[in-house]
């Protein structure tokens, strides 16, 4: 591309830039006033100077720093061979070279030899430090910035020989200047076959609309990006379809926006030539099919962009709305049909998917926040895992079974479950080992814990943190699930549980959206309870040492810890399950191996939570009616006080005169339970689990076809 001289002046923190790390290495014989002037200049200019006095010395200099500039004294041929000491330098690395001649005789002669020789600039010989100086800055601003930009060129060249993407490069009169390998592989034309050919000598798709190319045409004369699909003719006479981006470029001196802020917004400008006439800058148009640095989906976008070529026209169009579908936002997102759709599956994703209709009502809902927290003394002295009652204990005999009743915990516990569950299942687990924490810290930990959440709550209570703790311990002891976690890994999935809910107001986050509350503003409205309840659970176990079971464990150890926790309990917002659940599906069908060196140990952890917060479907008969009852009495309190403060009703179908718990059931098993558990057992093979998800949705849909509302049938 041709390129004017720029007149714009060179910012001051560039040249400083430049200075800062210019190199200059001067190789003189002996010093003299010709050296120092030198020196001097170097010193003046801000340039790292460095002095040699033999052929050995200069080059060993040389190896060592790869300087930008040498300046070799010619006036003294006898003490070293320097046409030598230049041949030697070029071989190794791409320099700039000037070389110090005394004043000429009356005869000029060429300078030819010494060009041949390398180098590439003749000094007269001339001591003063201004005349030194000024010759260092026309150097720097001429030859090494020059060389600085073909260095880069060379790598940006070698970049684009190596890219897997088709790029072509034009100039401004749309002659073809460039193409790489991947664009000849692409088009079946060769780059002789091309080079210096206008595109218009290109043939062209019929598939393409009439005005595109007027259209792309004007964009680019206008300086702008034009981005989008364009159907290029291969050698052999078939259309290829291109996602295309075409981008104006201009020389040195031009403006430019990032790209990925917005569309690139080149102007041509002009500048003054040497003989005072108004010279144009030439473009370039460089045309980047696809990104060059592809996310996955762009990927998997061009894989179906190339499967189009050969595919008969029923297929290709298929695939056209396949690409409209990967093409938005919302990929792991289901998108429910019209509103005649079943209205318990539409509330319920509705009041669990989404952060509410942000229609503030003036009667803002405060809950806990503005009540202290409880704290470890406000408890009674904690029992040791030795003196738990017979009677409790005997309720926890089976707890490492799938089939254990947390409900007779609950009322052997007087609704404290979740404090002896936790000795119990946290001793199994080592985990006071782990930590090297005492037994008495522990248990002052697990009955804050379970003091801050609210007995109050017909469902979000210490008796369902406890349940997911349960289910957690019982995934951990399977057998693929093992071979995937580490340790840390196992300790990290059971304090999630435990704390997961804390301070839950038996809200949805829709609801505090809704209502202003003082949760919904700290949060965003994004992730709101699921963020509240990790930053509580840290703040409740840091703030006193008698409950903090992470004071004795070193500081990235703890970060690790502390970063697994949060992203476990921040997995169960429900705005983001069927991405976890679609990435967790991709991920199983590579080798375990795979697994773990890819990182993929999170996505475990995150399926093994979210499957044990909501498993309640996956329990035995009567375990399962006694949740879905909880779960109901929740949302009728909610859909209650929203009308009582007029908020919008998240879920309306939660009426309780008018609710019909089996189809609510029956939704949700079939929107959020069956595939994510169907995923669940082919990991950790679970046939229990999927047997008594079989006999559940069965009995809701027997208690549906009769049309009964209730938990049960009549009684005979």
């Amino acid at each position: 591309t041709s390129l004017a001289s720029s007149s714009s002046a060179f910012p001051l923190e560039q040249y400083l830039f430049f200075s800062l790390f210019l190199q200059v290495l001067l190789v003189f014989a002996k010093e003299d006033s010709q050296s120092n002037g030198f020196c001097w200049a170097c010193e003046k200019a801000n340039f790292r100077c460095s002095m040699a006095r033999t052929p050995e010395s200069a080059l060993e200099c040389f190896l060592e720093k790869h300087h930008d500039l040498i300046i070799i004294d010619h006036r003294h041929s006898r003490h070293f061979d320097a046409e030598a000491l230049c041949r030697i330098c070029h071989d190794s690395v791409w320099v700039l070279t000037s070389f110090l001649t005394s004043r000429p005789d009356r005869e000029e002669a060429s300078v030819m030899p010494l060009i041949n020789a390398g180098f590439n600039r003749r000094y007269v010989e001339n001591a003063n430090m201004m005349a030194c100086y000024n010759e260092l800055l026309q150097l720097e601003h001429g030859e090494v910035r020059s060389q600085f930009k073909l260095r880069a060129g060379n790598a940006i060249f070698t970049a684009m020989e190596q890219s897997q993407e088709a790029i072509e490069i034009t100039s401004e009169d749309q002659v073809i200047q460039y193409v790489n390998p991947a664009y000849e592989s692409i088009t079946g034309y060769q780059q002789g076959e091309l080079i210096g050919k206008e595109i218009i000598e290109v043939p062209k798709s019929e598939k393409n609309k009439p005005d595109l190319l007027e259209t792309i045409n004007s964009c680019i004369r206008k300086g702008k990006e034009w981005q989008g699909i364009y159907y290029a003719k291969k050698k052999n006479g078939d259309s290829i379809q291109q996602n295309v981006k075409i981008t104006p470029v201009i020389g040195q001196g031009g403006k430019y926006k990032d790209r990925r802020k917005g569309s690139l917004d080149v102007r041509s400008t002009t500048s003054r030539g040497s003989d005072g006439s108004s010279q144009r800058r030439h473009s370039s148009m460089a045309r980047i099919h696809s990104m060059t640095i592809e996310a996955p989906i762009t990927k998997v976008i061009n894989i179906i962009n190339a499967a189009q070529e050969s595919s008969p026209m029923p297929v290709a169009e298929a695939l056209d709305r396949v690409l409209e579908i990967l093409r938005t936002t919302e990929l792991y997102s289901p998108q429910l049909g019209t509103k005649d759709e079943d209205p318990h599956t539409n509330d319920l994703v509705g009041g669990l998917m989404t952060d509410g209709l942000r229609r503030l009502s003036g009667n803002e809902y405060i809950f806990s926040t503005k009540q202290p927290h409880h704290i470890p003394g406000q408890l009674t002295t904690p029992l040791s895992l030795n003196d738990i009652p017979p009677r409790i204990a005997q309720t926890m005999e089976n707890e490492d079974s799938w089939d254990f009743d947390i409900f007779n915990l609950e009322a052997a516990t007087m609704k404290q479950p979740l404090t002896y569950l936790g000795l119990k299942i946290f001793s199994r687990f080592g985990v006071c080992e782990f930590l090297n924490c005492p037994e008495a810290t522990l248990r002052s930990w697990l009955q804050v814990i379970e003091a801050n959440y609210h007995s109050s709550n017909s469902y979000h209570n210490s008796s369902h943190a406890a349940d997911v703790l349960h289910a957690t311990a019982y995934f951990l002891c399977k057998e693929r699930v093992k071979q995937s976690l580490d340790p840390i890994d196992e300790v990290a999935a059971l304090i999630a549980a435990t704390v997961h809910d804390v301070d839950h107001p038996g809200r949805t986050n829709s609801f505090l959206c809704n209502a202003g509350s003082e949760l919904a503003i700290l949060y965003n409205d994004t992730a709101v309870l699921e963020s509240h309840h990790a930053a509580l659970a840290f703040q409740i176990t840091t703030r006193d040492d008698k409950c903090n079971i992470f004071k004795n464990i070193e500081r990235n150890e703890y970060r690790t810890l502390r970063q697994a926790i949060i992203d476990m309990v921040l997995a169960t917002e429900m705005t983001k399950h069927f991405e976890h659940v679609n990435k967790f599906v991709n991920s199983i069908n590579k080798p375990l191996a795979a697994l773990e060196e890819n990182g993929n140990r999170i996505l475990v952890k995150r399926m093994l939570i979210k499957c044990a917060d909501i498993s309640n479907p996956c329990r035995a008969l009567e375990l399962c009616i006694e949740w879905a009852g909880r779960i109901s009495e929740e949302y009728f309190a909610q859909t209650d006080e929203e009308k009582r403060q007029g908020l919008p009703v998240v879920m309306p179908v939660f009426d309780r005169k008018t609710c019909s718990i089996p189809k609510s059931q029956i939704s949700f098993i079939d929107y959020f339970i069956t595939d994510m558990f169907d995923a669940w057992d082919a990991f950790a093979d679970l046939p229990n689990l999927m047997q008594h998800l079989d006999n559940n949705f069965k009995y809701w849909k027997g208690l549906d076809e009769k049309k009964l509302h209730n938990l049960r049938p009549p009684p005979e």
